[in-house]
């Protein structure tokens, strides 16, 4: 019997993702669960698994392509007729016919949510002056003029609706900007603006916001290569876009003296596994988790729709990690109750999964604060940006051995530079400096963060 294979949903607000790999081909004989491609969504690399045993007759998409959840990938046949399809596939008989995507074609287009009120959107009679202006040609090198990539109707669309049409996120290929795009841009803004409701997470918290002028021609000057964005740097550029042009950030800079701790570190390493090797990452994941809950409005989120501040009674801390497809943020939950061995074999297993790009969506969903650790790599400080919705993140740079003070004479000392950055809408500078002047404390006194728990 014939079944087609979709893409599942993978993950709450994941919408579609890009084909990286396929690891099997037609004709191919294939188990139940195993990979049949890894997918590429804005939060993981995914495996897709098959529902089915049975020989691979068609292979519908391509690395490189963009498919959208609940799209048709494969067809199987398996060996055992009759068998019904209870994991969302569907029989020839009842499928329905599948949305084709090309580089012309709208990859939004078969995730459309309202089709029948966006036809009516489209269809709305336009003002005279509006008809009656010039066509622009798209067709024509352009650079002293900004174009924007959309047909004239989109065009027109956008300012019928009074949309600014470079403020629009264009999903098509090489950032075209399609009616869908400007629909979706014209609903997203008056949910932010009313408080109307979340925004789908794929595309950002305020899509088309940090839209980029054009580029001028460089090969003018010189050949060039292009390297299309991953799906995770293109997440990470609107993310870290939309924070530096909404968050008005302080970073609060400290030294704390870890000659001792890192003392301990090494010894108990001398005796520990690979498995709970212990590293400063996991140290300052305690130490940021009881302060946290001392600093409670480190552990919040603001919401200026509803005029309120969110006060979270649950401490997960995000911790980022260098890939090699980009920088992603795990998340170790509940740190203020786990021990700093436990923390330690946690977060060395999150670590290496991450790397190794197995890593779930929903390993890195749910994080109050973040960690930015390039201690390992080099520097003497560093500005990390806060990732909202979050009102805070640490970062830590390399310690070096320095001459300090102890009250009658220098000595040589470990110090570890740490900067702190923090939305200000919430957290004032003298609380600022209180909480990293708390960290660079436990740091230097341990036991002190012993005697507290």
């Amino acid at each position: 019997m014939t079944h087609e294979i979709r893409v599942p949903e993978v993950s709450e607000g994941v919408t579609e993702g890009t084909v990286v790999d396929i690891a099997v081909a037609v004709g191919d004989r294939v188990e139940v669960d195993q990979t049949l491609l890894e997918l590429e969504t804005d939060k993981a690399v995914i495996a897709i698994p098959s529902p089915f045993a049975g020989k691979i007759i068609e292979v519908r998409v391509a690395a490189g392509d963009s498919v959208p959840i609940d799209a048709v990938i494969m067809a199987i046949e398996t060996d055992e007729p009759g068998v019904t399809d209870d994991v969302g596939s569907e029989t020839p008989a009842e499928a329905q016919p599948e949305p084709e995507l090309n580089e012309k074609s709208d990859k939004r287009a078969a995730v459309d949510p309202e089709p029948e009120t966006s036809a009516k959107v489209a269809e709305l009679p336009l003002p005279a002056s509006v008809s009656a202006q010039p066509e622009v040609d798209l067709q024509s090198v352009r650079r002293g003029d900004r174009v924007a990539p959309a047909a004239p109707s989109v065009r027109r669309l956008a300012r019928d609706l009074g949309v600014d049409i470079y403020q629009v996120q264009g999903t098509g290929p090489g950032g075209r900007i399609s009616a869908t795009n400007v629909r979706d841009f014209v609903r997203d803004t008056m949910r932010r603006i009313t408080g109307g409701g979340p925004v789908p997470a794929a595309f950002g918290e305020f899509p088309g916001l940090h839209a980029q002028r054009p580029l001028p021609d460089f090969t003018r000057w010189g050949e060039v290569n292009r390297e299309p964005l991953s799906r995770i740097r293109e997440l990470t550029a609107d993310a870290m876009s939309y924070a530096w042009s909404t968050i008005p950030m302080v970073t609060q800079y400290d030294h704390a003296r870890v000659t001792e701790i890192e003392k301990f570190r090494k010894e108990f390493n001398s005796k520990a596994s690979n498995e709970n090797r212990l590293t400063m990452t996991a140290i300052l994941v305690k130490i940021c988790g009881a302060a946290l809950k001392e600093f409670p409005r480190f552990n919040s989120s603001l919401n200026l729709a509803h005029k309120e501040l969110i006060l979270k009674q649950y401490v997960h801390i995000g911790v980022a990690v260098d890939t090699r497809g980009g920088l992603l943020v795990p998340v170790i939950r509940d740190a203020d109750k786990k021990g700093v061995e436990k923390l330690a074999i946690e977060l060395n297993e999150i670590a290496g999964k991450t790397r190794d790009r197995k890593i779930s969506p929903a390993d890195m969903e749910g994080g109050t604060f973040t960690i930015s650790n390039l201690g390992g790599v080099g520097g003497t400080s560093f500005t990390p940006i806060v990732y909202a919705p979050q009102v805070a993140i640490l970062g830590v740079s390399t310690a070096e051995m320095q001459p300090v003070w102890n009250g009658r004479k220098f000595t040589p000392g470990l110090v570890m530079p740490l900067s702190l950055t923090y939305d200000h809408r919430v957290i004032d500078g003298a609380d600022g400096a209180r909480f990293l002047r708390w960290i660079c404390y436990a740091l230097e006194n341990p036991l002190q963060l012993v005697m507290k728990g």
